[in-house]
């Protein structure tokens, strides 16, 4: 890599005579992150005036903007050349695997000449990728836990100050993610890995106020819910005797196959089965921590295998869901994808994320026949929604140390985190899909519109990549910015198109017009700040590291609760789930006979609640 720097100094001088000059980046101050929440409100606006007077400085900032990348893309091509760059992302997040395709894979091509192959995870790929001394250029991790301290240790991860990476290739990174810079060198230096620069967390945000969007909003067959006189729903009772009479009245969906309640999928199954914990999370409120659920409230701590737990009281709601017909009973082998086709077809009523729920079959299609999904929260649910974080979240985006393209992989983290990146990120390529009016105000093309609405029923162009907007979107399945942070190229606006003032327009849509009536809110976020949520504060908690015999162990655990419960929802009978949740609850005790587990997961409840005390 130094010989590159060499190069590119070299280049960066001539460039001085050849392009016009671009104002220079104010890097704000990094206080410490015990005071990033007192003071981000405050740099975020003098960010936005520093902006503003650099843009003034003889150019727009539309202009600055192309020169940047026209720079970035002449400096990619003399360190590596004009043939086009593979790299590999490997990502913990994905649902896909393969080269990337499709219009993504087209922007990458126009502003970094290169190609992209995803790696997703599965059983044993990142332990066989640290034996083989490279997990890949750009490293997506799905926690900050384990897997990332353990690679942070071992060398695996590349230092972002080596040879002034960060600066020359992540400008704007460095310039306005501080705190989410800090949090991982303390990250880092918390586990023994030193004050290191690896990277930063997923969702960071540009202010502390209030919360991020919600996605466990109960997206309900509201057709159908009409249909049915729009019962009262106070409680899972009512919730499961709803779902018989849809059944009822609409037993097949347009493929002509059966229609359940919910279809699970089991790619994202971690300490615990996904969907099952994270309906607990839905529907009460409680978080994931370990082995179980942890309550923003108070702090207390509940074990997976609690007796009357949230985790076991939402096992059993699944398993009378599935003897009563409810549940896809190809849950616990279908992909992500297969689950996403099934929604798409009507096939499902109800889902606790709206982005496998309403997201899917809201078409415009659909829309139009007066059919879609929308939100309905019962009186007695809690969903969770999460705090705004400066420090950024526990799913890291980092660069394989071994990679050989260390400045592109910085770029094009980097433009990720540029308006322009993360606007193409969510909505496809500008002036095609989206763009700012004369105030200033984000809007959709009619196009973007109609792909926004229909991601997999909307055909791109052939210039760019052809197929459906869905398929060719980035597959590596991590964000950079919470979708709720401030856009600065915008007119005070935010990522999250529900917000957008083009957006407060009178719907056409009288299915649409029929749910806002009844939930006296023109769109979902509105009313879910309406019901009785729960927010999980932001702070810098992250797990502890864990002994290697507790690794074993919890491994074993780990295996043990998913595999039963998995049982437990297929069970034929309450006897037979009695028997089963009693022999995995015997099992994990085999496995851990003097509780290591559990002692690990209440410790780590309790330094948690600590620090959300601390800002309470």
């Amino acid at each position: 890599m130094k010989i590159k720097k060499i190069i590119a100094a070299a280049l960066s001088l001539c460039m001085l005579f050849s392009f016009s000059g671009c104002g220079e980046v104010v890097t704000p101050d990094a206080s410490t992150t015990t005071a990033a929440n007192e003071e981000a409100n405050a740099d975020s606006t003098e960010a936005a005036s520093d902006d503003g007077a650099e843009a003034a400085e003889g150019e727009t900032a539309e202009e600055t903007t192309a020169d940047t990348e026209t720079d970035v893309l002449a400096e990619l091509k003399v360190l590596y050349g004009d043939d086009t760059i593979q790299i590999t992302v490997y990502s913990q997040l994905a649902n896909y695997s393969g080269k990337l395709t499709g219009w993504f894979a087209e922007v990458l091509k126009q502003k970094f000449n290169c190609e992209v192959t995803i790696i997703p995870e599965s059983d044993g790929t990142f332990d066989t990728r640290m034996e083989s001394g490279n997990l890949g250029d750009i490293v997506i991790f799905g926690s900050n836990g384990t897997n990332y301290q353990r690679a942070a240790k071992e060398g695996m991860l590349f230092d972002w100050n080596e040879d002034d990476l960060l600066s020359e290739w992540g400008s704007y990174i460095e310039a306005n993610m501080p705190y989410a810079l800090e949090n991982n060198m303390n990250l880092n230096d918390s586990f023994g890995a030193g004050q290191t620069l690896y990277g930063f967390g997923h969702n960071v945000a540009t202010s502390t106020d209030d919360h991020e969007a919600f996605f466990y909003t109960m997206d309900l067959r509201w057709d159908l819910y009409k249909e049915l006189g729009y019962p009262e729903l106070n409680t899972m009772d009512d919730l499961y005797d709803l779902f018989v009479s849809m059944k009822e009245i609409c037993p097949t969906d347009e493929n002509g196959n059966e229609t359940y309640a919910m279809s699970l999928w089991p790619d994202w199954d971690g300490n615990m089965v996904m969907y099952v914990k994270a309906f607990a999370t839905c529907y009460w409120g409680y978080d994931e921590m370990g082995f179980g659920l942890y309550d923003v409230e108070n702090g207390t701590y509940h074990d997976a295998l609690e007796e009357g737990g949230p985790y076991l009281t939402a096992l059993q709601f699944f398993n009378k869901l599935y003897r009563a017909g409810l549940i896809n009973p190809n849950s616990m082998t279908q992909t992500y994808n297969e689950m996403a086709e099934k929604v798409a077809a009507g096939g499902v009523f109800y889902s606790i994320f709206d982005y496998a729920g309403s997201q899917l079959y809201n078409s415009e299609e659909h829309l139009k026949a007066g059919t879609a999904m929308y939100p309905v929260v019962p009186d007695d649910a809690s969903p969770l929604a999460y705090g705004m974080n400066v420090l950024g979240g526990n799913r890291i985006w980092t660069i394989g140390a071994n990679t050989e393209y260390p400045e592109l992989c910085m770029a094009i983290i980097n433009w990720l985190c540029t308006p322009e990146g993360y606007m193409t990120y969510w909505y496809g390529p500008e002036e095609l899909c989206w763009y700012y009016d004369e105030e200033g105000n984000t809007c959709f093309t009619e196009f973007g519109e109609t792909a926004n609405a229909d991601k997999k029923g909307t055909t791109m162009p052939d210039e760019w990549g052809g197929g459906t907007f869905d398929d060719g979107s980035f597959q590596a399945n991590n964000t950079t910015w919470t979708k709720d942070a401030s856009n600065p190229d915008s007119n005070g606006e935010t990522y999250n198109y529900v917000n957008w003032k083009s957006r407060r327009t009178e719907t056409t849509y009288d299915i649409l017009k029929d749910w806002q009536e009844w939930s006296g809110a023109y769109e979902s976020q509105e009313y879910m700040d309406t019901v009785n949520y729960k927010v999980s504060l932001a702070t810098s908690y992250t797990e502890s590291d864990q002994s290697d015999e507790l690794k074993i162990i919890w491994e074993q655990v780990k295996k043990c609760i998913v595999n039963y419960s998995w049982q437990a929802i297929y069970a034929s009978s309450d006897e037979e789930y009695e028997r089963i949740v009693s022999e995995m609850i015997a099992k994990c005790a085999e496995y851990d006979p003097n509780g290591e587990c559990l002692a690990w997961c209440e410790n780590e409840a309790a330094i948690r609640c600590a620090l959300e005390d601390e800002i309470r």
